[in-house]
């Protein structure tokens, strides 16, 4: 990738907060991406409303003509025709809440990366931050890593940390890696944006150049 500027995909399904973060990033021109397009698996995901305010194209896929939900299947299908005619350098899943199949993984036509609330490889998967409140673990974050087949487990190429305090709660961590996140992600994509993080050689398995993956930055929770 060259330093033109980042065309991104991102793919939601709920409020959208961490798209929002990159829409602001993108309209102040602190980012250099060009979000092209937001697919939504929720027809309620504020996520579109979101998009719709920035004027930024939207397909929801969450119903057949039939009225019933998609299975996984058909919405991958329809997922893939469209991440193809907008022909992105990366898609990101942003609070995205359904597991891909490996063959749609392998057919979309450019790297994805997911943002995950914990400090991968520790507690993939769901409720993240009430099992390290259960753990007693002193630190918890999120992670930007690549998507892959196995569920959370493509490398990791940042993350932010935090510490667990004695009164936390799983809704107060929570909120407290949530402002984490909208700090990580633009700075990911910026990263990335600036082939800083090659994500093609990355993806290879080719170290590039002196990182040490993933990239750890203790950020201040009081930005938002």
């Amino acid at each position: 990738m060259s330093h033109r500027r980042l065309k991104v995909a991102v793919l939601v399904s709920g409020s959208g907060s961490n798209l929002q973060v990159m829409i602001d990033a993108m309209q102040a021109g602190t980012l250099p991406i060009d979000i092209i397009g937001v697919i939504s698996n929720r027809e309620d995901a504020y996520a579109i409303t979101r998009a719709n305010t920035a004027n930024i194209p939207v397909a929801v896929l969450s119903h057949a003509p039939s009225g019933k939900r998609m299975s996984i299947a058909t919405f991958e299908k329809h997922a893939l025709a469209q991440i193809e005619a907008w022909s992105p350098d990366l898609v990101v899943l942003a609070g995205f809440m359904r597991v891909l199949s490996a063959e749609f993984i392998h057919a979309v036509p450019c790297v994805m990366i997911n943002l995950h609330p914990s400090l991968l490889p520790a507690y993939k998967g769901l409720d993240t931050h009430a099992r390290v409140v259960r753990s007693g673990d002193q630190y918890h974050g999120c992670s930007v890593h690549l998507v892959t087949p196995e569920l959370d487990a493509g490398q990791v190429l940042t993350q932010a940390w935090l510490s667990v305090d004695a009164h936390d709660t799983a809704e107060s961590l929570g909120k407290r890696v949530q402002k984490l996140e909208h700090q990580l992600v633009p700075a990911t994509l910026d990263l990335i944006a600036k082939n800083v993080l090659e994500l093609d050689a990355i993806k290879a398995g080719r170290t590039t150049g002196l990182l040490k993956l993933p990239l750890r930055f203790w950020l201040h929770e009081s930005q938002e």
